[in-house]
């Protein structure tokens, strides 16, 4: 629990970032790339946000890390120690978009605006109606302004317990393992022994993938079944690789992914 002195501190300097703050979150209402989602441009690994905190202030960015604590309705933590030092960094959720807090130290995903917290300006701009009694740890501190929020599992993570994603919109970062079609691939597996890799269909793909490629696959995941698959995104499999997928992985998960984008190299 922090003192008094410490308190009447942080407060001077959270009076001092305002005017900077309402300036932050006003871009942040208005920055198509943030509402939009992650691209490749803002996707950073923590090492580069520690390391660059600065010129990150008012700037979308993309981050991957485990949830800590759950604040309020519309806030929670998150834990890595190098993300803006050893502290946990406050997540906003402005999206307008309800967000379940992960249990089983999954990962989330929070793209956003970085910007210095002040209770009174992001309840001014977003009308959140944030307890000030619940923030004045955060006052004066670096926060995300999240317009979107994803679950982040990894591949093994979703083909051991699917039934825990199905119809959500979720992130995952992995490795390309196979290209097995011109709109499929799969995604490695490499940390959970014994787990299956994961398939990927891109309905509309945008830019080519390469095997052994770090990316990022935002999208939903559903069952593998191929007559609702192709009566819903119109593959245009040849009749060949449509036995192939469906031998292999018929009821199995699938991600139907909306972005693929390279991953932020840790």
């Amino acid at each position: 629990m922090m003192n008094i002195n410490r308190i009447r501190s942080r407060g001077i300097r959270a009076s001092a970032v305002s005017l900077a703050l309402m300036t932050t979150l006003v871009a942040a209402c208005t920055d198509n790339q943030v509402t939009g989602g992650p691209t490749a441009e803002s996707n950073v690994t923590t090492e580069e946000v520690a390391e660059e905190t600065a010129e990150l202030i008012g700037k979308p960015v993309t981050v991957r890390s485990e949830a800590a604590e759950k604040v309020g309705e519309n806030t929670f933590t998150i834990v890595n120690e190098e993300l803006f030092g050893d502290d946990e960094i406050l997540v906003i959720n402005a999206s307008g978009e309800p967000f379940v807090f992960p249990q089983d130290d999954i990962q989330v995903q929070v793209t956003g605006t970085v910007a210095r917290f002040v209770v009174a300006d992001v309840n001014r701009v977003y009308n959140l109606g944030l307890d000030p009694n619940l923030y004045v740890d955060y006052e004066g501190q670096p926060a995300i302004i999240a317009q979107s929020l994803a679950l982040a599992p990894r591949p093994g993570e979703l083909t051991e317990n699917p039934s825990l994603y199905y119809n959500q919109v979720i992130a995952v970062p992995a490795e390309v393992e196979n290209i097995v079609g011109p709109n499929a691939f799969t995604l490695d597996e490499e940390q959970l022994l014994g787990a299956n890799d994961l398939l990927v269909l891109v309905p509309n793909p945008q830019r080519p993938v390469e095997e052994g490629g770090k990316v990022v696959v935002t999208g939903v995941l559903r069952q593998f079944v191929v007559a609702d698959l192709d009566r819903d995104y119109d593959l245009t499999w040849d009749l060949d690789l449509q036995r192939q997928l469906e031998v292999e992985y018929a009821n199995r998960p699938v991600l139907i992914a909306q972005s693929v984008y390279p991953s932020a190299q840790e």
